[in-house]
């Protein structure tokens, strides 16, 4: 068991979150740089460069330069096993986002010191919360003239509902940017436009009153930063590693990932606080990492990553026990047994096959379509993990196959597609229709691009009038039966054959609860 518990104790699984182009998939590529998992980082948005962000490596990613997909990324630094998980910021595939939050033990939230904290940013939070994810701050694009630092960390406090608390402060911004004060190891870093280098200027200031800092960065930004500091210790609560590990406080720290500049101290400071692998609720207990037998979760599955070979990979969090290529394990939803001779480790779109895994890790299973997003595994007994439900999608329309000879392929890649959590599939009873639900609109061109690209299935999508997919149930199978008679019309079922009510409007909706109060009316699929 000791070295479970060693192998546990030196894993940090964490996720990367921000609003679009706050610069997450380049703080994402310096952390690996840092980490000394990748040799040069890639440009995310540059016509000139030919090489692109490690972490988005689907073809409709390198063309509109964001990302649409969860990437997850390993490597080792200063003898911890770093597990990284890149989101997309954008809200259309906000779902993604969600499910990957299952999987993490904590979050980086990457805030533009421009705008400060954007709409989508607030939303994540919300699902943080919900778990009681620790989250640590980076300010980001310190080399631009952004906002004041305090009234940025008020905003984080009122927006977000965290108390805040800075580890590291900038000195000036933009043009006058000069580098950062590092609270947590009282060092001054100073920044030189233009070098984009890995190793910073560092000065250890254990003294900030020295009078050798005037020497470094002039006395008015010498006695600015003084005053600053001051102000911090007096305003904000010495940094509780507690209270942080609770989801109670957001450790703050400035810089430019862009520049490389304030990457490393966030990346320093992480490894040393940020929480070991967490214990995870099922349907029936809590599972604690440090169990000997192995259970883990599917939170995303993603089809053709290698567009050469249609393979299908279902990402699994391992939460106890030790995993092992080759061995049997079980799968709850139907208590089939399966084995997996085919285990990966992911540097985005890289692989290894490995031979075990622990809690913490995320590992790729081949799979040919057995695995679904929400699945448990487990070795000797296991019921279901909590927390990956389905919501109730914002726009609908309906799939319209434009060559009626590749049926087929539009079959597949639509199942497979769906399976992978990109948009939810409903079928109507009558005239065997077929309605995507999204979050956003981006995911229509995505779903159609890849249909076109990895199927070769041409599809059109045609606008619905639907107001909410709202999923039925009833005590009474007599009520169900019913209900579902006299509203066929609107009656569909999901890719789990379970039945949907599509509500045209909210006075409809309340219309059907009203005259049918034996239903019950469920936002999610998880009931």
């Amino acid at each position: 068991m000791k070295g479970l518990e060693q192998e546990i104790a030196r894993r940090r699984t964490f996720g990367i979150i921000s609003h679009p182009d706050a610069g997450k998939t380049t703080l994402t590529e310096k952390l690996l740089l840092f980490g000394g998992a990748i040799n040069t980082a890639g440009a995310v948005k540059s016509n000139k460069i030919k090489m692109h962000a490690r972490s988005d490596w689907m073809e409709i990613e390198k063309q509109r330069g964001i990302s649409v997909s969860t990437s997850v990324m390993g490597f080792e630094y200063n003898g911890k096993k770093i597990n990284l998980l890149d989101t997309p910021g954008h809200q259309d595939f906000a779902e993604d986002t969600f499910r990957t939050l299952t999987a993490v033990d904590s979050v980086i939230m990457v805030i533009d010191c421009v705008k400060g904290v954007e709409i989508q940013t607030e939303k994540l939070m919300e699902v943080c919360r919900m778990r009681n994810t620790p989250v640590l701050a980076f300010i980001n694009k310190l080399d631009r003239e952004g906002r004041d630092p305090f009234e940025l960390l008020d905003e984080i406090e009122q927006k977000l509902n965290i108390k805040v608390r800075p580890l590291s402060w900038p000195i000036g911004m933009g043009k006058s940017f000069r580098g950062v004060y590092n609270l947590f190891e009282k060092r001054l870093n100073l920044f030189e436009p233009g070098k984009a280098k890995i190793t910073d200027n560092q000065i250890e200031f254990e003294d900030i009153n020295s009078p050798e800092l005037e020497d470094y960065i002039g006395e008015n930004a010498a006695a600015e930063l003084r005053e600053e500091i001051e102000l911090i210790e007096g305003v904000y609560p010495e940094f509780s590693v507690d209270e942080y590990l609770n989801g109670e406080v957001a450790p703050v720290f400035f810089g430019s990932a862009v520049n490389n500049f304030g990457v490393n101290e966030l990346l320093n400071c992480f490894v040393q606080i940020a929480p070991e692998p967490k214990s995870r609720e099922t349907e029936e207990r809590e599972v604690i990492p440090t169990e000997k037998d192995f259970t883990g979760f599917v939170f995303k599955i993603h089809a053709n990553m290698d567009p050469k070979h249609r393979n299908r990979i279902a990402f699994i969090r391992v939460c106890s026990g030790k995993f092992e290529r080759n061995k049997f394990y079980h799968r709850v939803r139907e208590n089939q047994k399966m084995r997996f001779s085919n285990v990966t480790a992911f540097m985005a779109q890289d692989k290894e096959i490995i031979d075990e895994a622990y809690p913490g890790d995320i590992v790729g299973l081949y799979d040919t379509g057995n695995l679904k997003i929400g699945d448990t595994l487990f070795e000797s007994n296991g019921s279901n993990f909590k927390g990956i439900p389905a919501f109730s999608p914002e726009i609908f329309k309906e799939v319209i196959n434009k060559d009626a000879m590749k049926t087929k392929q539009l079959e597949k890649g639509l199942r497979q597609l769906m399976d992978e959590g990109v948009a939810q599939l409903f079928e109507y009873e009558m005239g065997s229709r077929k309605i995507v639900g999204t979050v956003g609109a981006l995911q229509f061109e995505v779903i159609q691009h890849r249909l076109k690209e990895e199927y070769g299935a041409s599809v059109a999508f045609q606008p619905q009038n639907i107001y909410k997919a709202c999923w039925v149930s009833a005590e009474n199978e007599k009520d169900m039966n019913e209900f579902i008679k006299s509203k066929r019309r609107h009656i569909a079922v999901d890719k789990d054959g379970k039945y949907v009510f599509m509500a045209e409007s909210k006075a409809w909706l309340q219309m059907i609860q009203d005259n049918f109060p034996d239903i019950k009316v469920h936002f999610t699929s998880e009931f």
